[in-house]
């Protein structure tokens, strides 16, 4: 076992330099093995290091030291790839989490809403950083059930982080875009599924990753008042040349439809729902052209 794990770990020497791989492997493995919260300092301690004199040198791994994400997170990714997913298509899941911090030096917190907290009734604000992560899903046989593995986490600073810098301001879906990208770049022969909540609900960003050579396909959680359209119908041979049609007939929004009561729903069972392995629900389904602005 202690063989293996030592093999994992040799993957991501070839990003570290000799004498920082040394403290990068006791922060990694501390960082396992530590109990409660699992900070710098914890790390060296469960690994008996509470006596080292130059304690500080597993901080500088982190502030100081030269070591790319950019690299560790392919790597890692294409290792949770061979392993999890050999064959089809690529799940990856998108979300943000806030990291709650009210310290001086932390330069690019800023003021979000609280998803666990909060309500639709109720609204919480809480100060800190917001991080971006991209997740491979994957069933895990031992588990029974589709589990998230992180493999690469950006920072989304607010728009005040910005308001003095030289660069401009990028928002949660730019970062999503380029992590997707990047990830095209990473695994250029495989089909990949992106999977987030509304908050990826926005159509310039859905066409802009629907649109490429190789594109990705999105599914998000759909906004109830979308503006939604028939596909539109084949061009008539006959008609006096201009430009096609880019959506037919205007459908009833899915606020509208969820209200009629004539809508026929289909019972259906959905695994891994909330706690649960199995759930019953009734859905409705069809397809429909989402149009905006010409997108």
């Amino acid at each position: 076992m202690q063989s293996d794990y030592t093999t994992l770990l040799s993957l991501f020497a070839v990003h570290f330099d000799a004498r920082v791989w040394k403290q990068a492997q006791v922060l990694l493995t501390g960082t396992i093995l530590a109990r409660g919260q699992r900070t710098v300092c914890a790390a060296p301690r469960v690994m008996g290091l509470s006596d080292e004199r130059h304690f500080q040198n597993y901080h500088r791994v982190l502030n100081r030291t030269v070591w790319s994400c950019h690299a560790l997170a392919r790597t890692l990714l294409q290792l949770l790839v061979r392993v999890f997913v050999p064959v089809g298509p690529i799940l990856i899941g998108g979300d943000e989490t806030i990291e709650r911090g009210r310290g001086a030096q932390i330069n690019a917190k800023g003021i979000y809403r609280d998803p666990v907290r909060s309500s639709r009734s109720h609204f919480v604000k809480t100060s800190g950083l917001r991080w971006i992560t991209l997740m491979l899903l994957s069933p895990i046989p031992f588990a029974q059930r589709v589990w998230a593995l992180p493999f690469l986490t950006m920072l989304a600073p607010s728009e005040r982080f910005y308001a003095d810098k030289a660069w401009a301001y990028k928002t949660m879906l730019d970062w999503m875009s380029q992590a997707l990208l990047q990830v095209r770049r990473w695994l250029p022969a495989r089909a990949r599924v992106f999977v987030g909540d509304n908050s990826y609900a926005s159509i310039a960003f859905l066409w802009r990753l629907t649109q490429l050579a190789n594109p990705i396909k999105m599914v998000v959680r759909f906004r109830m008042d979308a503006a939604l359209y028939a596909p539109a119908p084949p061009r008539n041979k006959r008609a006096p040349s201009g430009r096609p049609a880019k959506k037919g007939k205007r459908l009833p929004s899915l606020a509208q439809m969820a209200a009629k009561p004539r809508t026929h729903w289909e019972p259906q069972v959905v695994h891994y729902w909330y706690g649960e392995f199995k759930r019953q629900i009734e859905i409705i389904s069809g397809t429909a052209v989402w149009y905006h602005s010409g997108l």
